[in-house]
């Protein structure tokens, strides 16, 4: 998977809950960083200095959830 910063799902929580997909309640994600991007950065040319988000994309259906901030814990898939 080219597109992912993983090799194998992860599996994700926050605090001491399980993330599970909104779409089909799977807990299993590949995870890669999403761009923020703005139109005002767009317009001048310097859209890679955007803050930047995790991705958590489900294994399963591929709806894609974005975090800001440190609170996602990554754990390898059992």
């Amino acid at each position: 998977m080219g597109l992912f910063s993983r090799a194998k799902p992860v599996t994700a929580t926050i605090g001491d809950k399980t993330v599970s997909c909104l779409m089909c309640g799977h807990n299993e994600f590949w995870s890669r960083e999403i761009k923020l991007n703005t139109t005002g950065m767009e317009l001048f040319d310097v859209a890679w200095a955007n803050q930047s988000a995790l991705g958590l994309v489900c294994a399963t259906c591929g709806y894609v959830h974005e975090f800001v901030g440190d609170a996602v814990r990554m754990w390898e898939s059992t």
